[in-house]
């Protein structure tokens, strides 16, 4: 597989394994709802720390992660400040910010990357995907990081997001006007996307049978490139018409044609009592012509998703909703529209998903959510992560104003049907006024008028409902975050940093079983930290060092049986400063349970 080289790359390839463990600390005033970690969450800080915090609760249950990273145009001002301790990093450092004519500005952006993308794997599901939005400055590098970190084999697709719908600069001759859209599984032998939802794929079959099944006839004599029986001989064969007469395939100019199928899958159509037959007015006479029937989709219909989205939102018009959310203009320069995130959701199916962006900025992700979840009754759940000084007054704040209501006088629009015209759909206008109707009938109780526009070769039909003072909020909740102190085991030997017991259990746990923890399982009065794959994971701690010296901060027998006693086909994993019993002991008895000692077991010894 070709690699991507990039300068740094050998100091940043495990970085993420060096990166500190930092508790989430909660800041209730700055969300809604009640405070709770395995909930909607925004989180404020470092997004590389930031995502390490998060490992303990959500690695490997993340079912898609989205996020919009800088573009390294060289306009941005973005920093490279991971710390990492190399001489020649320590050397970029004094060149920041990263400007258009620094020469290692696309290596940095790599270096930056990399531990980033690491971290975001690790909390992937196995049947999660990954969606990460770049323009043409680091779209080929971004693919090469992508490839060796996920596995080329587990590469989806990249789609094409036209995110401007008129030209910014009419000087130049070229103006792009797309980003990519790059998509990646864990595994993607385990991946489960969805098609479209395309409810005009109905108008196809215009007939209905006497059981009330959509239908349509298609002539089984081939049509266009390739029709003739010297392309395919061996699908010119007679048929037998319900008279008893044969058929051959020919066209109209009297040329031998031949069948769009071979003998068997005729043959399995006359099984299925599908091969129908008609009279026509061919070559002057009435002649008989085989027809294959096919039915519509009874369920939803849908078809495959395209690569390139052309109708979802731009720009232009995620920013005219960050003004009618704030009331001001100009306050994120590139945010994304909300229904760019909920046709990745419409993709990926999954009601009641984990969804993860680690670049929130202006929190579309978040609204998206929420939009989704309005709409189809789902419990999707978000988790943000923003480091800039905004995620707060912006970020946090649209979140909370998209929940709660926001005072906005005007017009709410909502889209109910996109469809492009072609001259098959304009022959069969009347169809085309049928289904607009039907969404008339249905949804114009809602709004104060539906409008029907032609942009594009697309025929879009909105609703339009105006709002006088306020905008109904969507409802839910969310948890504000900062990232507390790091986990440090030797400020905890010295003495210097005492975490609190859901911070050090979380860490802990995830370090012995390599899974997620639950917090709910968590209960600190039983010193019970959380169970996966038959291992019970116990914290005998408190963050008080006289009590970390005392008798009760040790593990014992008689807790050791009480353990056993509850649980005898579990395993027990105990983290304690101290024990009063050994594990031979223990082995002896046939308690399957295991002293691991923390580092106060050594503060004793140099302190005391």
């Amino acid at each position: 597989m070709t690699e991507l080289v990039f300068k740094g790359k050998e100091f940043v390839w495990n970085h993420h394994l060096a990166v500190p463990f930092r508790p989430l600390v909660m800041q209730p005033v700055k969300g809604v709802g009640e405070a709770r970690l395995d909930g909607n969450l925004i989180v404020q800080g470092d997004n590389l720390h930031a995502l390490k915090a998060l490992l303990p609760m959500y690695a490997g249950r993340v079912d898609c992660i989205f996020i919009d990273p800088p573009y390294n145009t060289g306009n941005e001002g973005w920093a490279y400040n991971d710390n990492v301790n190399a001489p020649m990093i320590k050397e970029w450092l004094e060149a920041n910010p990263i400007g258009i004519e620094d020469g290692l500005r696309h290596d940095k952006w790599c270096a930056m990357m990399w531990p980033r993308l690491r971290l975001l794997h690790e909390l992937l599901a196995e049947t999660g995907s990954f969606w990460m939005t770049l323009d043409d400055n680091e779209f080929q590098r971004g693919k090469l990081l992508l490839d060796e970190i996920f596995g080329k084999q587990n590469f989806v697709t990249t789609f094409i997001w036209r995110k401007v719908d008129s030209p910014n600069d009419n000087k130049v001759p070229i103006a792009p006007d797309h980003d990519y859209l790059i998509c990646y599984s864990k595994d993607l032998s385990q991946a489960d996307f969805k098609k479209l939802f395309a409810p005009s794929i109905l108008a196809a079959y215009p007939n209905r049978d006497e059981s009330g099944r959509l239908y349509r006839d298609r002539l089984l004599k081939k049509n266009g490139k390739n029709s003739l029986r010297k392309d395919r001989p061996t699908m010119f064969f007679p048929l037998e018409a319900p008279d008893g007469s044969e058929v051959l395939p020919i066209h109209e100019n009297g040329e031998e044609a031949r069948w769009s199928m071979g003998k068997k899958g005729i043959e399995k159509h006359e099984g299925q009592k599908t091969l129908v037959w008609k009279t026509i007015q061919k070559l002057g006479r009435e002649m008989w012509e085989p027809y294959t029937r096919e039915f519509g989709p009874e369920d939803d219909p849908t078809k495959p998703h395209p690569t390139i989205w052309r109708d979802v939102g731009t720009m232009r018009q995620a920013k005219g909703m960050l003004r009618r959310i704030f009331g001001t203009a100009d306050l994120f320069d590139t945010p994304k529209p909300v229904d760019l995130l909920e046709r990745i959701f419409d993709l990926i199916g999954g009601e009641d998903s984990i969804i993860l962006d680690s670049f929130a900025g202006s929190g579309t992700t978040a609204h998206a959510v929420l939009e989704a979840n309005k709409r189809d009754g789902s419990t999707r759940k978000f988790i943000l992560v923003e480091m800039e000084d905004y995620a707060d007054r912006l970020t946090a704040e649209r979140v909370r104003r998209v929940m709660n209501g926001y005072d906005f006088t005007g017009t709410q629009r909502t889209e109910l049907l996109r469809e492009k015209l072609s001259w098959t759909k304009l022959k069969n206008a009347e169809k085309l006024t049928e289904q607009v109707d039907k969404i008339e009938n249905l949804h114009g109780h809602e709004y104060d008028k539906i409008t029907k526009t032609v942009k594009d070769g697309e025929l879009i039909v909105t609703g339009e409902k105006a709002v006088q003072d306020r905008a109904e909020g969507l409802g839910g909740a969310f948890t504000y975050c900062t990232l507390g102190e790091p986990v440090d085991l030797d400020a905890i030997l010295t003495g210097e940093d005492l975490p609190s017991f859901a911070s050090l259990g979380g860490v802990l746990f995830h370090m012995a079983t390599s899974q997620p923890l639950d917090a709910g399982q968590m209960d600190e009065a039983r010193a019970y930290v959380g169970e996966a794959g038959g291992t019970h994971v116990w914290l005998i701690y408190r963050p008080d060092l006289d009590w970390l010296k005392s008798p009760d901060a040790a593990l014992t027998l008689s807790f050791a049986r009480k353990l056993a006693a509850d649980q005898p086909d579990a395993r027990h994993l105990v983290f304690a400063p101290a024990r009063y019993v050994s594990q031979r002991l223990l082995d002896a008895e046939g308690l399957a349970v295991e002293f691991v000692p923390l580092p106060f077991a050594l503060y004793r010894v140099e302190r005391d």
